[in-house]
C-alpha cells in the first residue's frame, strides 16, 4: 500500500504535528448567574457545579477566572419577581442589577472584556424575550425594538463590552447599532444570537433565572429546530444590520449551522454551548458513563472543527484548567 493515513497516527507527537483544530483558552467565554443580596451562593440543581451569586461573590468569580486565563464572561441576571413586569421596565434601570454588575466588573477588572445579555424574558412578567399582546398573546416585534434599543444603550453606558441580543425579534441587529451610534458609543460590539432555535436544551438556564414563559412558548420567534437555509437568511440580515459575531444556539445538535454560516459569512461564528448539554454530560459523568475531562475537551474541539472562533460554555473555567 502506498498509502497509509495511519502513518500520521503513529504517536502522540506526530498526531499534534498535523491535528488541524486545536482549543485555546481565549477562544472561550464563562456565562454567569447572579443575583441581589450579599454572600450568597446558591447552586443551580439542573447545572451541577454553576451557581447564582451575590454580587459581591460575583466579583470573587471573576477575579478566580481571570487568573485561570479567560479573557470574557457573559452576564445573565436573575431579576426579582417583585421588579418583573409587562413592560419589562427593570430592564432600563440605570442602577438595576445588570448595570451594577457590568459596572462593578468593569472597574475591578478592567481587562475582562464583559457580555450583556440583551432580551426581555429575565425582566418580563410574561417570560417572553418580547413585549405581549394581551388580548391575542402575541409577541409584539417592533414595540419590543424600542425597548431593546433603550436596554442596549444602558448596558452600554454602564461600560459592557459587548451586547448580545437573544430575543430573535426582526430587525433588532439593526435597531441597537442605530442607538448605539447615536449615543457615540461606536466601540460596543454586537454578538448576535444569530440562528437561536427554540430548542428543548434550554430548560436548566431557565430554571435557573426563573425566565421561562407563563403562557405558550417561543416559537414565532425563535427558529424551527428542522431548518438549516433560514439560519443564512438570517446571519446575511444581522449582518447586514451591523452585527460584530453572529452566534449559534445551541451548540452540539446544531453543529451543521455553526459550518454553514462559516462559509456564507467572514465575520466570527460563535457556538452557545447550552445548559441542557452541559446537564447531561455532567449527569453521564456523576454516573461514572464518561470521563468528564475527556468529553469536556472533546465535545469543545467539536465546536472548532465545526468553525467556530468563540464558544460560551459552561466548562469554560474546567476547561481552561485542563488546556493550562
Amino acid at each position: 500500500m502506498n498509502i497509509r493515513p495511519r502513518r500520521n497516527r503513529k504517536n502522540a507527537f506526530m498526531r499534534d504535528l498535523v491535528q488541524e483544530n486545536s482549543l485555546n483558552v481565549n477562544d472561550l467565554i464563562q456565562p454567569l448567574f447572579f443575583l441581589e443580596g450579599e454572600n450568597k451562593k446558591e447552586e443551580i440543581a439542573s447545572m451541577p457545579g454553576q451557581y447564582r451569586f451575590s454580587l459581591d461573590l460575583l466579583l470573587e468569580e471573576v477575579a478566580r477566572l481571570q487568573n485561570l486565563g479567560l479573557k470574557c464572561v457573559s452576564l445573565f441576571p436573575a431579576i426579582e419577581e417583585s421588579l418583573k413586569t409587562s413592560d419589562a421596565r427593570e430592564a432600563l434601570n440605570p442602577e438595576g442589577l445588570n448595570q451594577r454588575a457590568i459596572r462593578a466588573i468593569k472597574k475591578q477588572f478592567p481587562g475582562m472584556l464583559v457580555m450583556s445579555d440583551i432580551a426581555l424574558d429575565p425582566y418580563n412578567s410574561d417570560g417572553h424575550d418580547g413585549l405581549v399582546d394581551k388580548n391575542t398573546g402575541e409577541i409584539k416585534n417592533d414595540e419590543t425594538l424600542e425597548v431593546l434599543a433603550q436596554m442596549a444603550s444602558v448596558q452600554a453606558e454602564a461600560g459592557s463590552d459587548i451586547l448580545g441580543p437573544s430575543d430573535m425579534m426582526d430587525g433588532r441587529v439593526a435597531a441597537i447599532r442605530k442607538i448605539l451610534d447615536e449615543k457615540k458609543f461606536f466601540n460596543t460590539s454586537i454578538m448576535s444570537y444569530t440562528a437561536k432555535y427554540a430548542s428543548s436544551f434550554y430548560g436548566p438556564f431557565r430554571d435557573a433565572l426563573d425566565s421561562a414563559p407563563k403562557a405558550g412558548d417561543k416559537k414565532t420567534y425563535q427558529m424551527n429546530y428542522a431548518n438549516a437555509q433560514e439560519a443564512v437568511r438570517e446571519a446575511l440580515l444581522d449582518e447586514a444590520e451591523g452585527a460584530d459575531i453572529l452566534m449559534v444556539k445551541p451548540g452540539l445538535s446544531y453543529l451543521d449551522i455553526i459550518a454553514k454560516l462559516k462559509e456564507k459569512t467572514a465575520l466570527p461564528i460563535a457556538a452557545y454551548n447550552v445548559s441542557g448539554e452541559y446537564a447531561m454530560i455532567k449527569a453521564a459523568c456523576e454516573k461514572g458513563w464518561l470521563n468528564e475531562e475527556q468529553i469536556i475537551i472533546e465535545t469543545l474541539t467539536s465546536f472548532k472543527r465545526a468553525g467556530a472562533d468563540i464558544i460560551l460554555t459552561y466548562f469554560a473555567a474546567d476547561a481552561a484548567k485542563l488546556l493550562n
